[in-house]
Order: structure tokens, then sequence, then C-alpha cells
């Protein structure tokens, strides 16, 4: 398959044209508009500083239905004993900076370079785009992020200072998608740390079906801190 070149135009390819390895187009901006557009189609940026921006949509895609959420036991006695206190929409810059910085720590180099934390920081700010905050004595400790549209909520990254506390983020916020019958949280691509928690594969074809749908209901803008 060939990889397409995005122009000044919003539009982009349709995802089934990806590569195998995902990879369907490159260039464009990173513009709240664009950034839109795509994430409607479940196509999403991800590239390495000095790269140009490329574009994909993986299949098969990873997927975790709130209400197919596996809560152990263990984390289920953490959250009891409110080890960590959870917050939305509080500190959205600074939970995307502390998933860049944890994967440098970690040596996994990162795709979040300033102009992709800048482009997330505007989404948030018009709505779109929401934290998680997970704190242990005021610190912020964990927490995740990631793009909601309709009744689908785009996963993108996590962090973890502290054993668990992504995962607590994680299982607060299943809870209030469940609340709000969201129907599909979008991990992207296979990790086992994240099948673990209930997620599971779905082919690319099935995963444009189901978010057709989720993105025809109504979008919750604003901050969820005040919801």
């Amino acid at each position: 398959m060939p990889v397409f070149q995005l122009s000044d135009s919003l539009l982009f390819p349709p995802p089934a044209l990806a590569r195998d390895d995902g990879l369907l187009a490159v260039g464009g901006d990173l513009s709240v508009p664009r950034l839109l557009q795509a994430y409607r189609q479940g196509i999403f940026p991800w590239y390495s500083p000095g790269e140009p921006i490329l574009w994909w949509s993986p299949d098969p895609r990873l997927v975790l239905i709130p209400e197919e959420f596996h809560l152990a036991r263990r984390l289920a006695r953490t959250i009891r004993q409110q080890v960590f206190s959870l917050t939305f929409d509080t500190d959205f810059c600074g939970v995307i900076r502390a998933c860049a910085q944890t994967c440098r720590k970690e040596g996994q180099g990162t795709w979040l370079d300033e102009k992709m934390i800048e482009a997330y920081c505007r989404l948030h700010e018009q709505g779109y785009a929401h934290s998680v905050e997970c704190r242990q004595n005021g610190a912020l400790v964990g927490g995740l992020y990631g793009v909601a549209l309709g009744a689908a909520f785009f996963g993108e990254s996590m962090f973890s200072l502290v054993q668990d506390s992504s995962k607590v983020a994680l299982a607060g916020l299943v809870e209030r998608l469940k609340i709000w019958d969201f129907s599909l949280i979008d991990c992207q691509v296979g990790t086992g740390h994240l099948q673990r928690l209930g997620a599971g594969e779905i082919s690319g074809a099935e995963f444009s079906a189901r978010l057709a749908e989720a993105v025809t209901r109504p979008s919750r803008l604003g901050s969820w801190g005040n919801l």
C-alpha cells in the first residue's frame, strides 16, 4: 500500500488503505480541526522528533469496552483504601508532560515533542481532550490523557510514578465513562498491560463501524472536572 501525502485540505484517505503496519499518511499539521477530523475516522498522529508528521490507523485495533474492564482484587483494595485521590482536567498539560518525561527516563524515547504537547493542550482548551490526575499527598504521581468525541474516548498515554497509580486513574475514567454510556475506549495497539485489564483486539473494519456510531452521539465538551 502507498503512504498518502496530505495537502492543505483536511481530508484523509480511508483508514482501510493504511499499510500493514498501520501507517496511512504523512504531512499536514496538528491543528485542532485536522486532529478532530482524524480522530473521527480513527486516525491518530505518531512520529519521532525530527520526522514529518505520520498518521496511523492500525488493524487490528485494541479496544476496551468500559463494561469489560477487569478490576483485579488487589487494585480494588487499593481504590477502597483511598491511597490516591483522583481529579479530572485539573492539570492536563502537567499530565501530558509527565507522560513524555516518563518515557524518556525509561529509555523508550517519546513521540511527545513540544509540537505534539502544544497541540493536545489546544485540544484540551477547546474542550475535546481530557486528563485524569492521580495524586498522593497532593503530588501528581500518575495519570492519563486522551480525546473524547461522542461516545468514544481515544486513550493517548498514561504515566505512573507510584505503583498502580495509572491503573487507578484508568479505573476512575472507566467508571465515569460507564455512567455516561460511552461505548468504547480506543487503546490503539495491543499491549499485554491493557489486555490484562480487559482490552481486546478487533478488526479495523469492526472498529470503524463502532466508531462511526459512537461519534454520532453528542460530545461532552468542556472541563470534566465541572461535571
